[in-house]
């Protein structure tokens, strides 16, 4: 009986990321996007800065949790681990409210009225449009894909399956660290542009 129940409380588990994962994403996308933008109040023009220590604080996190493991301090590798998770909580929390209360900033944008006219289009920045837009999108696309393999590294890990953890960590970590790094480099390319 108490296999069954394993079971079944593994499958329920399983149900749950995945349908996280696909829910985080599509209520993202749902909010940027909305035709009207929530009316929140001056303050949630701070939230890009709070992201971007988030973002700082998660990678410090992640990196010094690596090190810990390494050196087979347990202890301080799930504490570690523990404020990258909660850390990453956050940043997505605020990235919501913040994306679905302003209008989305552009590269380039230098007289912030939402369009890149001819002169912005052709001044010095133009050559970094490209490697920003790269920057960004994979940040995104590896930040959603990500989502789904870190709930599963948790599950393992404190259900002590820590075979299937040091297995599924293998390329779960560098893509989190990667999307906690990213996230801060297209913050500092992306904040000289920001009009409030």
């Amino acid at each position: 009986m108490g296999t069954i129940e394993h079971i079944n409380n593994k499958k329920s588990y399983s149900t749950f990321i995945w349908s996280l994962s696909i829910i985080i994403p599509v209520a993202v996308a749902i909010l940027i996007f909305l035709p009207q933008k929530l009316i929140v109040g001056t303050w949630v023009y701070m939230l890009p800065h709070v992201n971007a220590i988030f973002n700082s604080v998660t990678a410090v996190a992640l990196f010094l949790g690596y090190i810990f493991i390494k050196n087979k301090n347990v202890k301080l590798h799930r504490l570690m681990m523990t404020i990258a998770f909660s850390l990453g909580s956050l940043f997505l929390v605020s990235y919501i409210i913040y994306h679905a209360a302003a209008d989305s900033t552009i590269f380039g944008d230098s007289n912030g009225n939402g369009m890149l006219d001819e002169i912005e289009l052709t001044n010095s920045l133009s050559f970094w449009r490209p490697i920003y837009v790269g920057i960004l999108l994979s940040h995104i696309a590896l930040a959603a894909i990500v989502v789904p393999f870190v709930l599963f590294a948790i599950y393992f890990a404190l259900t002590e399956k820590i075979e299937k953890h040091k297995k599924i960590v293998k390329f779960t970590f560098p893509i989190w660290l990667y999307v906690s790094v990213t996230g801060v480099v297209v913050y500092f390319l992306i904040s000289p542009f920001y009009s409030h």
